[in-house]
């Protein structure tokens, strides 16, 4: 398993690299498929975001950004994880809360 290190300023950076890291695994084109997002709580706090890309033939890739570690890891659609990415400074979740 491939680990990273990425500086991410905000959500919006964090989708988009999210969406181009599991488009550039698996050789799909950028935004031609639908990427998802749940806001992930614990303790009715949040904690992280999971990512889900819709691609073809309803085949899912997912990633998940936990807060407490700051890292995503992505799993490709059987499960396998295939990157850890350690985030050196850490987006704001307040928006995404709402």
């Amino acid at each position: 398993m491939v680990t990273r290190f990425q500086q991410i300023r905000n959500l919006e950076d964090l989708r988009d690299y999210v969406n181009e890291t599991l488009c550039n695994q698996y050789e799909l084109q950028i935004d031609a498929f639908l990427l998802t997002e749940r806001l992930l709580r614990r303790g009715g706090k949040p904690c992280g975001i999971y990512f889900c890309l819709h691609g073809p033939r309803a085949v899912k890739f997912t990633a998940i950004w936990e807060t407490e570690r700051n890292q995503i890891l992505f799993y490709g659609s059987t499960g396998e994880r295939f990157q850890r990415t350690q985030l050196l400074d850490a987006p704001s979740l307040e928006h995404a809360a709402a």
